[in-house]
């Protein structure tokens, strides 16, 4: 007899609570700071809902309740910073870091971890989106990375010309973009190509792919818990 799957809501609140439990333990008051930021809005929702002209129990009620729906929106926004904040602490200096934190671009980008790598576990992620090809470097040494970004620009050209090709390497290093900030970076390098392109680009680096074969990540742990925050932003 085959187990149903979990609904949706129950599937919510196990992400939301899986997002919790990991943001936990690198902030440790991450409850605290919920609660009261909870109690303050709903008390400044109430104070000013309380404002609106109208009475009768009818009226009470409905400030009670837009107060608790403020305190808790507040409470959720607080909660998305922080737990995105987490994350990013704990995937920094782990194997393909970068990856996991690709993972929150939204609809219409292409992400395809680890697309070239050496022994070292410098690893080139890609991007597909608005810029055109985004390719993404990280590793240990950053002479190793920006030569393998060199490599994979080469193989990329071949197959993707005409189409703009942007490097970036992640890290704390000069010219190098922090984790955090990798995101919107990218998000920045404009917008070169139409949604209806990225189809034929996308197929065209099919072929590219199929002569690399398949890829390893690297060893170690790559945090999903992006995915559960990219998915509570698009309110999944």
């Amino acid at each position: 007899m085959s187990t149903p799957a979990p609904s949706a809501p129950s599937s919510r609140r196990a992400q939301i609570m899986q997002t919790y439990t990991m943001a936990k333990r690198t902030d440790p008051r991450l409850g605290l700071i919920i609660a009261g930021v909870f109690v303050l809005g709903a008390a400044v929702g109430f104070g000013l809902l309380s404002l609106l002209p109208g009475t009768g129990v009818i009226s009470i009620i409905i400030t009670i309740v837009g107060a608790l729906m403020i305190g808790l929106l507040c409470a959720l926004l607080v909660f998305g910073r922080r737990a995105q904040k987490a994350a990013y602490t704990q995937m920094e200096g782990q194997p393909a870091a970068a990856a996991g934190a690709l993972q929150m671009l939204r609809r219409g980008w292409k992400v395809e971890p680890v697309v070239g790598f050496t022994k070292q576990q410098d690893v080139v992620h890609r991007v597909v989106g608005p810029p055109g090809i985004v390719l993404v470097g990280e590793g240990s040494s950053p002479t190793r990375v920006r030569s393998l970004l060199a490599t994979e620009r080469k193989k990329h050209e071949r197959v993707a010309y005409e189409v703009p090709i942007h490097e970036v390497v992640a890290g704390r290093g000069d010219g190098e973009v922090p984790l955090p900030k990798l995101v919107r970076h990218v998000q920045k390098l404009g917008r070169s190509v139409k949604p209806a392109e990225m189809t034929d680009i996308l197929q065209r680096l099919k072929a590219l792919d199929a002569q690399r074969g398949k890829v390893p990540l690297p060893k170690g742990p790559v945090p999903t818990s992006m995915k559960g925050m990219r998915s509570q932003q698009r309110g999944r």
